[in-house]
């Protein structure tokens, strides 16, 4: 995976400076995990998945869900984290969530009762291969470059 800002020597707050200059939105935008983080090692990565993640946690921030929050993609099963505080509204809207969670395509859709926390879905050091850890960084940027070529 190639950073080239971070290759010429930018820190995440001079980026934050020049986006700010530059009268960008998303110059204080919080910082935010790869989509890949939403799948488990090894999984492969496409970007209809992306995309179904990324309108799922969108669905669940048009909602009112504040703070951390992240939508897991377990092939047809959705796992939703998010902070302890917000399990019980996250009940109260249920059906809501079912709807379009099965709108988007997914078949079951689970509730994290530990809530969100980070890594949830790192694997213990020993069930990791060099392969799962090449495939989960490499996956997203594979899908874009991938995509790029068709065009």
């Amino acid at each position: 995976m190639q950073s080239p800002l971070e290759e010429a020597g930018f820190t995440k707050e001079d980026i934050r400076q020049l986006s700010r200059e530059l009268n960008l939105s998303t110059w204080s935008k919080p910082a935010l995990a790869c989509l890949a983080s939403r799948f488990p090692y090894g999984t492969k990565i496409t970007r209809k998945n992306l995309k179904k993640i990324d309108k799922a946690e969108e669905f669940l921030r048009r909602l009112g869900i504040k703070g951390s929050l992240r939508v897991r993609h377990h092939g047809s099963i959705a796992r939703i984290e998010v902070r302890k505080e917000n399990l019980s509204k996250l009940l109260r809207l249920r059906n809501k969530i079912i709807s379009k969670f099965k709108d988007l395509g997914y078949t079951y859709v689970t509730l994290d009762l530990e809530g969100y926390r980070t890594g949830s879905m790192n694997p213990a050091p020993s069930d990791l291969s060099t392969q799962d850890v090449l495939s989960r960084r490499g996956g997203v940027n594979e899908v874009l470059r991938k995509e790029a070529d068709k065009k």
